[in-house]
């Protein structure tokens, strides 16, 4: 089930693939960088499919890229369909663990235990997801 947040006529969004990587009741997330959109804002790590690839696959790709941890993925979230003042995505969101919980992330990727994840500014079409997680 896809959330929208689009007017009527908008182009297709940018499909967004999302690692939402748990391990012992925490949460890898990291904060944006500044000079890109939603600078200082804290997500999972994630980023474009590319083509040939699907979002399991991007968002397994992107969680290596980013946070260095290789993570096996699982079930899929409700995905979101949000409009940005720099454009508008459609964020699949996928359950990852790492498969090596040992592992340290690069930063600036961090645990963070499930019950502090609302002391974190995500950006807003994360806001269902970052609720449900809180609440498990």
């Amino acid at each position: 089930m896809l959330k929208h947040n689009l007017p009527a006529g908008s182009t297709s969004p940018t499909r967004i693939a999302i690692a939402v990587v748990e391990h012992d009741g925490r949460y890898l997330i990291g904060r944006r960088p500044e000079g890109v959109p939603l600078a200082g804002l804290w997500e999972f790590p994630g980023g474009k499919v590319q083509t040939g690839e699907t979002a399991r696959q991007a968002a397994a790709r992107e969680c290596l890229e980013e946070s260095g941890l290789e993570v096996a993925v699982g079930e899929a979230y409700p995905a979101v369909v949000h409009r940005y003042s720099h454009g508008q995505v459609a964020l699949e969101f996928f359950a990852c663990r790492p498969l090596d919980p040992r592992q340290t992330p690069k930063p600036p990727f961090r645990w963070v235990p499930a019950d502090e994840l609302g002391q974190y500014q995500f950006p807003e079409a994360n806001g269902g997801l970052v609720d449900y997680l809180k609440s498990l």
